[in-house]
């Protein structure tokens, strides 16, 4: 369950590289999958998680684009984050299975994926979009590295995607309030 919720916290940030760890980590070996999800681990799903990746990465480059493109992810990343954590809870009933699916995973990837759109339009609005190649950079950047620690130290990627969800809690919950009252308490 672990894995699959640093998977699915990683796809808040960007949507096919935690899929292609996964695809690249089963494929090796390195991580056991559901007998539904096996095709994760083919060749087939290696390649093509790694061009989605690529095409993603570049694309959020973008000045934009990236603000449209966020439109799309946020429905997405609950998708690919109930996928990501489906795929990695073996050996329990289906109901289970599939409740911590899209609760968990979906919904820490929903919550990461509107942080880090928030945190897009608000880098638009104050530099004109020159700063969001460098906030896309960095979200790829955690992505990744939240991908391998959540197949390499899984205990480890979970505490920082409950860490990164409150994180995202907060910051929304405080420009929620700013925007219906001014400062918020404590600021």
């Amino acid at each position: 369950m672990s894995v699959g919720l640093g998977l699915s916290a990683a796809a808040g940030l960007r949507l096919f590289v935690p899929l292609l760890a996964m695809s690249a980590a089963a494929a090796s070996g390195h991580l056991e999958l559901t007998s539904t999800f096996d095709w994760i681990g083919t060749t087939e799903a290696l390649v093509g998680f790694a061009v989605a990746a690529v095409l993603e990465i570049g694309a959020y480059l973008i000045p934009f684009l990236d603000n449209a493109l966020d439109a799309l992810a946020g429905p997405a990343a609950a998708v690919a984050g109930t996928v990501l954590m489906a795929s990695t809870v073996v050996d329990v009933d289906p109901f289970l299975q599939w409740t911590l699916a899209i609760v968990a995973g979906g919904g820490v990837a929903g919550t990461v994926q509107l942080f880090t759109s928030a945190t897009r339009l608000g880098s638009t609005a104050t530099t004109g979009g020159l700063a969001n190649p460098a906030v896309s950079t960095a979200e790829a950047g955690g992505s990744a590295g939240l991908s391998l620690i959540a197949i390499a130290v899984p205990l480890v990627a979970a505490v920082l995607a409950v860490a990164l969800v409150y994180l995202a809690l907060r910051t929304l919950s405080r420009v929620r309030w700013r925007g219906r009252f001014g400062r918020p308490p404590g600021a």
